[in-house]
């Protein structure tokens, strides 16, 4: 599982442990550890074990599955970081090494530095022996007696919450809890509010650290880092304009690196490059500059600013928020420059809006005692300055102007005036007074008024490309209206439907129905419509794979029964003579290397899709097959490996729909589609159809459409038809369709074409499917024989209930599902150019790229079986995947080298516990 959390600030002192900050998450974050201060100890009896809290101003990413974390006690996450990257974050003083391995090292905490210099990290030896030191992540697990202690103190903690309230001090679960368990740390939370009680009640217990050699993170500490990482590498991933309103090209000058979320911009504003504008309404007449970031501000132009020729401007490296104060009902307006550091002092360098402090007292005539208390002991900085005036918004909005140097001449006097004699309040004040549940209400309603413009517009105008379900979740966030605006779109639906038939699916539409009427509550009817959703998704498919076959395939056989032909022969018909055959098809499985899922109805019929697999055998032969022979006497009798039996007598029982549970329906299905029921090719003979698939069910290697397959080319061949490999490819789609399973087109294609090849789907009707052979060199198959092991996990997988979950995801046109199916296109195209060169490695890396997408895909692709597989393969592997849907059958493990391959081979043998099966296997050319 890979894990990825955006988090703002260190503790509750927003502001004290780094320069300016990105404005929304640190206030979002510092609201939600406020709040913990009052309930997180009662949370935590809600979670059994344990807790685990990211708190901080990094986005970390690591594998938490591989993670082994130390019982009774609690443990910070570090990884080894340099020692510039550590002077302005926290860094860890650990103890010599407890427990040392590859990936991770586990350690007593002796102290905890914050942006420590070089000489303080080398006097508290802090500096490892390669010349780094250990990162404070912000990453904290608290399990068995530590937990238990934290449970305890939660019991009694009302008093102790109480008298924080009242004192009107802060608790940092950050800083505090944490120097609890450090004992050179004591001294210190000691003098700190409440601080002995903490000791008391948790000093006993230690803290280890857990040093993560392979975590990675993006810091995001200072408002310029947030731009930076927008507008520079890997920028393609960011997403620049999601849940927002902006006017058209021609009625509004927004740059297209502008980054807009949850935003609503009116015609005739002004947004320059790389600017960032998030949960704001921005009315005609603003101009944003470059590299700005506004925050949670409403302008309303209109209602605010009607001075003649008077307009909002915001200069380039500007940041801009508004915040609701506790208790007043008031709001104020906080602005600074993007490079501003609010606890750089006056007599340091320190800046306002870009301009150091002696200027911008010079220029606007501001006196230091205007800003700053004579008596303070505190050095003079943007942090504790009294310059944000509490005034009426069109008043707070010219004086923001004066303050950043934009006032007209004309207006100066006044608008110096304005300011001295208003209430201010800093940003150390601004800390404390902050209406938490205001702004939380005031942007979930401002989300849910978006969302329901977008869902609006998206419903009335086709349907077509939004995720209806997505947006319902933010409309139902407004206060009181948000069921009853899903109810109106659900009343919108019909129409729609049938205005734009032509061109929107109807599964598509059906689902759209689902998810409004779920969002209504009405979860009975939602539930009555499911069926149709998937009745759409067969017809649609069958729509497109049928195209120029026979109408009447699924049809039931106009013949008379073997019983009624016998007992009546005055219809003139001359029994044909017969001539005995028979036909022995068998055919390997297909292992998949990337590109699954890009080959399954509906997307394949709507996007192009592309897939990378590989033919082989299983302990030296074809695993799949079936033997067909005619016979003299009519009738069918049908056998399969597991000793099923079925002789049919009636040809006019098979027809479609099939029993679900019918063990027999792959064979009835490939009667029909190959047109020997309805042609009325048995009423002169019988036959005997046998077949095996000699491979664990559940496997994941397309076993069922390869054994359609195999069938279906036998009956060809019995009758002299068309056995082609791309007829029967197609014929077999249209089998599929017929017994409900809706499955791909790649393991037809992966069992029926030899050796490795790269298949390409491009939608349609009909569907066209374009396989393009690898010719594989010696080399290549002999590199892939020696390194690659195929191995059963001992897990059956469901793919059926992944495939719905899939599909769901498809049909409501979710984002990351398209992206992630997008990738694996993609990556199928880069795999085959690998395989081409015979670059093994590069193969392995893209396997571990398409393993992750599945999992993205769906989360139940892989289970704690796979996962502890894969965990002990992995020291072995340049990549592993599970072959198909997932959620178990086979594993590809492609080692390092052939060395590797042999004692991985060796390792799993030797390990019963992991229950797994190595398969010889060859590449079947």
């Amino acid at each position: 599982m890979r894990v990825g959390i955006l988090r703002g600030c260190h503790g509750l002192t927003l502001w004290g442990r780094c320069s300016f900050r990105f404005p929304i998450w640190p206030v979002m974050i510092q609201m939600v550890l406020f709040l913990s201060s009052l309930t997180i100890f009662l949370l935590l009896l809600l979670v059994p074990g344990g807790m685990l809290t990211m708190t901080g101003d990094v986005l970390p990413c690591f594998d938490a599955s591989t993670m082994t974390l130390p019982q009774d006690t609690s443990c910070i996450i570090t990884v080894p970081i340099t020692l510039d990257v550590a002077s302005n974050h926290g860094v860890i003083v650990a103890a010599k090494t407890k427990n040392n391995t590859q990936n991770y090292a586990v350690s007593l905490v002796d102290n905890l530095l914050q942006k420590p210099s070089v000489e303080e990290l080398v006097k508290s030896k802090a500096v490892l022996a390669d010349g780094r030191t250990l990162l404070d992540t912000g990453i904290i697990a608290v399990r068995g007696k530590a937990w238990s202690e934290l449970v305890t103190l939660s019991c009694s903690s009302q008093q102790m919450i109480s008298e924080l309230i009242k004192i009107k001090k802060e608790m940092s679960l950050y800083e505090d809890l944490v120097a609890a368990w450090v004992p050179a740390k004591h001294e210190w939370l000691r003098k700190r509010p409440l601080g002995e009680e903490l000791v008391n009640k948790l000093g006993k217990q230690k803290m280890f650290s857990y040093c993560d050699y392979d975590l990675l993170f993006l810091h995001f500490g200072t408002s310029n880092e947030v731009l930076e990482h927008l507008s520079g590498v890997g920028s393609e991933l960011v997403g620049r304009r999601h849940l927002c309103s902006i006017p058209a090209t021609t009625a509004a000058d927004i740059t297209a690196s502008a980054v807009i979320l949850s935003s609503k911009i009116a015609p005739g504003v002004s947004i320059g490059e790389d600017s960032l504008i998030y949960d704001s309404s921005i009315s005609g007449g603003i101009q944003i500059g470059s590299l700005c970031i506004v925050v949670g501000v409403n302008i309303a132009l209109d209602d605010h600013l009607s001075t003649e020729d008077i307009k909002f401007m915001l200069p380039d490296r500007h940041c801009l928020w508004e915040v609701p104060l506790v208790g007043s009902g008031e709001r104020v307006l906080v602005f600074c420059g993007l490079h501003d550091n609010p606890k750089s002092s006056l007599s340091r360098d320190g800046t306002f809006c870009g301009k150091p402090w002696k200027k911008v007292l010079h220029d606007l005539g501001i006196q230091e005692s205007d800003l700053w208390e004579s008596s303070g002991t505190d050095e003079k900085c943007l942090w504790n300055s009294k310059i944000f005036p509490i005034l009426p918004y069109s008043q707070m909005l010219n004086v923001a102007l004066w303050l950043m140097g934009l006032a007209k001449p004309k207006t100066e006097h006044m608008l110096s005036s304005l300011w001295r004699s208003s209430s201010r309040i800093s940003l150390e004040e601004l800390h404390r007074s902050i209406d938490f549940s205001t702004m939380c209400i005031g942007s979930s309603n401002h989300q849910a008024d978006l969302a329901a413009g977008i869902a609006k517009a998206c419903i009335s105008y086709g349907m077509l490309g939004r995720n209806l379900s997505q947006l319902c979740e933010e409309i139902l966030q407004k206060e009181g209206s948000g069921v009853e605006i899903c109810m109106d779109f659900l009343g919108m639906c019909p129409k729609v439907q049938e205005q734009n038939s032509n061109i929107l699916p109807k599964s598509r539409a059906y689902q759209v129905q689902v998810d409004l009427l779920r969002a209504c509550n009405d979860e009975v009817t939602a539930c009555k419509l499911e069926p149709k959703v998937w009745a759409a998704v067969a017809d649609e498919t069958a729509s497109a794979v049928r195209y120029g076959f026979k109408e009447h395939l699924s049809e039931s056989p106009g013949s008379l029964s073997c019983l009624e032909y016998q007992n009546n022969h005055h219809d003139g018909h001359t029994r044909q003579p017969f001539h005995p055959r028979m036909v022995k098809v068998e055919l390997p499985v297909r292992v998949d290397f990337v590109g699954g899922w890009s080959d399954t109805p509906p997307w394949s019929i709507e996007r192009a899709g592309c897939v990378l697999n590989m033919a082989i055998s299983l302990e030296g032969s074809a695993p799949i097959g079936t033997v067909i022979e005619t016979t003299e006497t009519t009738g069918v009798l049908i056998t399969d490996d597991v000793n099923n039996k079925l002789h049919i007598e009636d040809y006019k029982s098979i027809s479609a729909p099939f029993d679900g549970d019918d063990p027999f329906r792959l064979v009835k299905s490939a009667l029909l589609v190959t047109g020997i029921i309805h042609d009325n090719v048995l009423v002169d003979m019988g036959m005997k159809i046998k077949t095996w698939a000699n491979v664990p069910r559940g496997s994941g290697l397309g076993t069922s459409s390869i054994l359609a397959a195999a069938v279906v080319k036998a009956l060809l061949q019995i009758i002299d038809g068309d056995d082609s490999t791309e007829n029967v490819a197609r014929l077999v789609l249209v089998l599929e369709q017929l017994m409900g399973t809706g499955g791909g087109w790649q393991d037809q294609i992966g069992g029926l074409y030899p050796g490795i090849k790269c298949t390409s789907s491009f939608p349609g009707i009909p569907l066209r499917l374009q396989v393009i052979p690898l010719l594989a060199s010696p080399q290549l198959v002999s590199k892939l024989q020696q390194r690659l092991l195929v191995v059963f996990t001992g897990q059956v997988r469901l793919a059926h209930k992944v495939l719905q979950k899939v599909v769901i995801r498809y049909l409501r046109r979710d984002n990351l599902l398209v992206s992630s199916i997008k990738r694996l296109v993609e990556l199928a195209k880069i795999g085959r150019e690998a395989l081409m060169n015979c670059d093994i490695d590069e193969l392995g890396e893209i396997m571990l790229e398409a393993w992750r997408l599945h999992q993205e895909l769906d989360p139940y692709c892989s289970n704690k079986s796979v996962d502890r597989l894969f965990s002990f393969a992995s020291p072995y592997c340049s990549g592993y995947k599970l072959v198909g849907a997932g959620g178990g059958g086979f594993a590809l493990l492609l080692a390092k080298d052939a060395d590797q391959a042999m004692e991985l081979r060796q390792r799993l043998q030797d390990n019963k516990d992991l229950n797994a099966k190595i398969y010889n296997w060859q590449i079947f050319l």
